[in-house]
């Protein structure tokens, strides 16, 4: 008798986070959550996405690590930087120059090596959602929100430096050019609320965009691994199904990378954007 699978469960199983992470019956890692992890109403024992997050942690220290000691080597023996570290060097100087730098000016390279590190560490967790058994930590949007709020925090905190607490103060309560007096105070005052309400849009925007693009490209792969088993049964059928889904897949797949990375490059941008118009307000 065949065994009847539910696509459903699959998908959630996947994008969902759990105490858990591969498949069953191929390769299932499980625990449950300990007892001495409790604090208060939260548990603290790692999920997957926990363990994926430290290890995009480890892989952006990893590469940062190794492709420096590798330009270190060739310039102390005064060749072009070449393979695995010239590549990581043009990554590096490219989100330094064309996104810190050109868009918060030239205080960018101050806030150069945050955006760097938001780029690699959100790739290396977008990228390992793509790899058997691997889970996407940013399809989980406590993960996206945390990422939004950090990005906020330095947005508010390079506000307060750059500007003074008045200069600040003005970004939340403006002047109406024109007006003067009462009127003047009853606009600004009117405004404020706006004002916080486009600060509060920025992070929701990088968190939402973020969590949906990686979420969804999930939902479409497995959803159309679903076919196979709806209509793989049929004798007749089943290898035109099979390789006309499988190839579909694969390009879904290709796409994907393109989208992992874009998606990263973007929040990336968009931080650097954000800090920058922080940076000159008037």
């Amino acid at each position: 008798m065949q065994q009847q699978v539910d696509i459903g469960e699959v998908v959630l199983h996947h994008a969902a986070d759990a105490y858990s992470f591969g498949i069953d019956p191929y390769f299932l890692l499980e625990w449950h959550a300990w007892e001495f992890m409790q604090l208060g109403p939260f548990n603290l024992t790692p999920t997957k996405h926990v363990i994926f997050m430290v290890i995009a942690a480890l892989l952006v220290f990893l590469t940062m690590r190794v492709a420096g000691q590798k330009l270190q080597q060739q310039r102390a023996n005064e060749n072009a930087p070449k393979g695995f570290a010239n590549a990581v060097e043009a990554m590096v100087l490219f989100v330094r120059n064309d996104v810190a730098i050109a868009n918060i000016g030239q205080d960018g390279a101050k806030f150069a090596p945050f955006i760097m590190t938001l780029f690699f560490f959100i790739l290396y967790m977008n990228l390992m959602g793509l790899i058997p058994f691997g889970a996407t930590a940013t399809g989980n949007l406590g993960v996206t929100a945390g990422l939004a709020i950090m990005a906020f925090v330095v947005i508010e905190i390079s506000g307060v430096v750059k500007l003074g607490p008045v200069g600040y103060m003005r970004t939340i309560f403006p002047s109406i050019p024109g007006l003067s007096g009462p009127g003047a105070v009853a606009m600004s005052l009117f405004m404020a609320p706006i004002e916080l309400l486009g600060k509060m849009v920025k992070p929701f925007a990088l968190c939402v965009r973020l969590f949906g693009n990686m979420t969804a490209g999930h939902f479409v792969i497995l959803s159309m691994m679903g076919i196979i088993f709806l209509f793989g049964h049929l004798t007749f059928w089943n290898w035109a199904i099979g390789i006309s889904v499988a190839t579909l897949i694969l390009g879904i797949m290709m796409l994907e990378i393109f989208v992992a990375t874009l998606q990263a490059y973007v929040f990336a941008l968009l931080t650097a954007v954000f800090i920058g118009l922080m940076q000159h307000e008037h």
